[in-house]
């Protein structure tokens, strides 16, 4: 048994994917810790900025209005699944509504202005309004659903928590000496407030952002390029749930999977299955189920998967039926 894996291990087609896997958990690893923090840092800086009345007002769940700008604020920014997170975080904590925020988390991955002007030129322009249309409705339903059904109440509170640098109350209130006893010291400019919490933020997120890495960087290097056209091929009936199935747990970009529309297509696979796994892997996928664990309970983890897939599937059979 060893000496099989000693062997597997050793195999050139091993090796290289070893290489491509470590190649992936570098640019992946460094460029979601480039973009969690930078993120992090803008989002903070803008609740410090920005009264928390304002951002509810405009992202408010109770009004048809604070969807739209969500959709649009999601369209707006051309961010993975994974870069979502600090945005997201940074919503819940200016108490922005629920549904809202959930509509912004489907939308900002799957309709962004990189994604479109991809999707033009492979797809053309018909497939991508549509897909457009379809994306954005969706997300909007999906977050008034989830709304409505309470699901909020299944957010990691503890997540949300800003420390707070303020002294107890009943201690001395001298200008020179602080309520705590020695001498005040300086308060903090709102520059070192926001990096103070978006510091605390990425600690708390590190390790799961390296294990979601790992297995996303081992997904790309060890899953062929061929699987997709071989699971969901014209010979399967049930090609685009499958599709669906296969997206959500692969780490694949939308503006990664587009330039291989046409070797699909030609392997027999249909749109319909394509746009499944579009929407399935740009929509959700297992790094940031990770990440999105340490943020949500189990209920409103499943019910994200559940929006992703039934959106992938619906998607996939109305482009079969209705548009090619």
């Amino acid at each position: 048994m060893y000496d099989d894996l000693e062997g597997l291990l050793a195999s050139p087609e091993t090796q290289t994917m070893l290489m491509d896997s470590a190649e992936m958990f570098v640019i992946l690893f460094g460029e979601l810790t480039f973009l969690f923090i930078v993120i992090s840092y803008a989002v903070a800086l803008i609740n410090q900025k920005l009264p928390a009345e304002k951002i509810q007002k405009l992202l408010g769940g109770r009004k048809g209005r604070g969807y739209l700008t969500a959709a649009a604020l999601g369209a707006a920014t051309p961010f993975c699944s994974c870069s979502t997170i600090p945005m997201l975080i940074g919503l819940l904590k200016a108490r922005a509504g629920f549904g809202p925020t959930m509509t912004f988390l489907f939308t900002s991955p799957l309709l962004n202005p990189i994604v479109i002007v991809l999707f033009i030129p492979v797809l053309g322009l018909k497939i991508t309004l549509c897909y457009a249309a379809l994306a954005l409705s969706a997300s909007i339903i999906a977050g008034v659903l989830l709304q409505f059904f309470g699901f909020e109440r299944y957010i990691k509170q503890e997540m949300l928590q800003t420390n707070s640098s303020g002294c107890n109350t009943g201690c001395a209130t001298s200008q020179e000496v602080s309520c705590c006893g020695g001498p005040k010291k300086q308060e903090p400019t709102l520059w070192q407030k926001a990096w103070k919490e978006t510091w605390s933020l990425f600690r708390t997120m590190f390790p799961f952002m390296l294990v979601a890495m790992a297995i996303g960087a081992l997904v790309h290097g060890f899953v062929p390029a061929d699987f997709f056209a071989e699971v969901a091929g014209a010979d399967n009936p049930v090609a685009i749930p499958t599709a669906a199935l296969v997206g959500i747990p692969l780490y694949i970009r939308v503006t990664a999977l587009l330039p291989l529309v046409g070797s699909f297509l030609a392997k027999g696979v249909s749109m319909g299955a394509i746009i499944a796994l579009v929407i399935g892997s740009g929509g959700a996928s297992l790094p940031e189920m990770i990440l999105l664990k340490r943020l949500f309970y189990w209920p409103l983890m499943l019910a994200f998967l559940l929006v992703i897939f039934s959106m992938a599937v619906i998607g996939g059979f109305t482009f079969n039926l209705f548009v090619i």
